[in-house]
Formats: C-alpha cells, sequence, structure tokens
C-alpha cells in the first residue's frame, strides 16, 4: 500500500536559525529508505507530546554505520521528503551545519533556534546504542529523549544500562516537557503500536528483486 501525506506546510529550518517558541521533535537516522514506520513514530510522537514540528533530519554519514549499503544523501533525503508532510520536515540540516554527532548537532541547534525547545525521538532499538554515543551523558542530561516501542527491542531497551541510568528522570509523555527546563532533561517511553516496517529488510527485498533473472519478451 503506497501512503501519501499533504504537501509540508513546515518550512525548510534556516541554517542560521531563528527566535521561535516551538516544541521540535528531532527524529534523525540514515533513512536508507525512509519508509511508514519513520512516518508512524513522528505522527505519533506529535500527538503524544504536543509538538509544533518533527524534523527527520537525514544523517550525511551516521559514524557508527559502515559506508557501503548506504545510499547517496541526496537520494536518502529524497525518500524521506516523499513521507514528510504537514508538519513533519524532512530536511539535511546536519549536512549544512556540517556536524555528524547529534551532540554536535544539538549545540548548533540551540545556538541558532534559542527559544526552541528539542526532543530527540529515537525507536527502542537506539537506548542500548547510547553508550557509543559521543559524550551521551551530557546529551540525555540537556535534551529530553522520548522512546517509541520496535518489535523485539522495547524490553531490551528499558532494561538496558542506559535507561538503567536515568530511571531516575523517567516521566509520562505529557511530562515531557511540562513546566520549566529541568537541571536534568526527563525522559519517558510513548505507547504505540510497534510499526514492522524496516529499511534493511526493504533493501533486502530491492536486491533480491533486482538479481531475478528478467523474462525475455
Amino acid at each position: 500500500m503506497t501512503h501519501t501525506w499533504p504537501s509540508s506546510a513546515v518550512p525548510e529550518p534556516g541554517k542560521w536559525g531563528d527566535r521561535r517558541r516551538r516544541r521540535i521533535g528531532l527524529l534523525g537516522g540514515s533513512f536508507n529508505p525512509a519508509h511508514a514506520g519513520h512516518r508512524h513514530v513522528a505522527d505519533h510522537a506529535l500527538r503524544a507530546l504536543r509538538l509544533d514540528a518533527v524534523w527527520l533530519m537525514v544523517s550525511p554519514g551516521n559514524p557508527l554505520k559502515p559506508a557501503r549499503g548506504m545510499a547517496p544523501l541526496a537520494e536518502r533525503l529524497a525518500s524521506t521528503r516523499r513521507i514528510a508532510g504537514g508538519r513533519v520536515l524532512a530536511t539535511d540540516i546536519e549536512a549544512r551545519l556540517g556536524t555528524r554527532f547529534t551532540v554536535d548537532t544539538l549545540a548548533l541547534l540551540r545556538r541558532r533556534f534559542p527559544l526552541a525547545r528539542f526532543v530527540l525521538l529515537v525507536g527502542a532499538d537506539i537506548p542500548t546504542q547510547l553508550p557509543r554515543w559521543k559524550k551521551w551523558r551530557y546529551l540525555v542530561r540537556q535534551t529530553a529523549l522520548a522512546v517509541l516501542p520496535r518489535p523485539g527491542e522495547t524490553r531490551r531497551a528499558l532494561a538496558g544500562k542506559a535507561m538503567h541510568r536515568l530511571a531516575a528522570w523517567r516521566t509520562r509523555p505529557a511530562g515531557l516537557l511540562a513546566g520549566p527546563e529541568m537541571p536534568h532533561a526527563r525522559w519517558c517511553l510513548i505507547p504505540a503500536r510497534e510499526h514492522p516496517a524496516s529499511a534493511t529488510a526493504i533493501r533486502a527485498a530491492l536486491e533480491r528483486q533486482n538479481s531475478m533473472p528478467r523474462r525475455q519478451p
């Protein structure tokens, strides 16, 4: 089934920023390719956290992922724009800022968008990887985190090292951005149906399709 979303009503974030007061969810990733599961996460986060927008930040190159099999940035950005729309925006702002690590991206975004409140949106496969991220403790202390379920990953994520360290700062989705910013940012799990879509599975299916012998006319 092909999904079509309305044209984006959210303007591309300018490299030099602005001074609007907004709540912005940041869903970063390779988007290799983007799929309905990414949109599912964005839509649930918009509603549960009462966000003004979600930015699908297409990474110029994830330091934790091999370059082999990674489509060019322009191709991944194009696939992400196909699932964007409404208050969900596809952007290559990391490439324009010249950053590859999330902690560096957030530092520049806060400088350029000083009145915005940012929330990191991640699938449940990410918390177990957090200890490998650059300055991860500083990152989660400064930035609210919202975790969304993923098949086979949610229980493991909540029992892992990172979430164990952050147990004292867990809250409900409605409380994640409530009130003034705290000395230590909070995190939440957003209850949502697990979406089965997987970029790895999509690439594998395309490889099988391309390897099949073509019928002769």
